[in-house]
């Protein structure tokens, strides 16, 4: 698991419940990355949330919702890498294209 904190719980969409959406400064665990190809976008699962039947389509939070130490950006690029069943699949250019924050929780 990476330890992680909500910095963007804006935009939920109408889909989700309430009880299913993140709360901005709160501290989360990332447990599995997906990439969403029709939205383009990475997402994750969280220990502490996680989407219902009830929030479909939506089944994980984008990665960019989240600020990540040095350390635990390490940990998320590793954790994509295992989680990616995708042969050509390019992390880096994943990473940057989440636009994620560095910061020292």
């Amino acid at each position: 698991m990476i330890k992680t904190v909500c910095i963007d719980s804006s935009n939920k969409p109408q889909e989700v419940f309430s009880g299913d959406w993140l709360q901005k400064g709160m501290e989360y665990h990332i447990t599995h990355v997906f990439y969403h190809p029709n939205q383009g976008i990475q997402g994750c699962a969280l220990r502490e949330v996680q989407l219902t039947k009830r929030s479909l389509p939506y089944a994980s939070f984008r990665l960019s919702r989240f600020a990540f130490t040095q350390e635990a950006l390490q940990q998320l690029i590793q954790m994509i890498k295992d989680c990616s069943d995708l042969n050509d699949f390019d992390v880096m250019k994943a990473i940057e294209e989440c636009d994620l924050v560095i910061n020292d929780l």
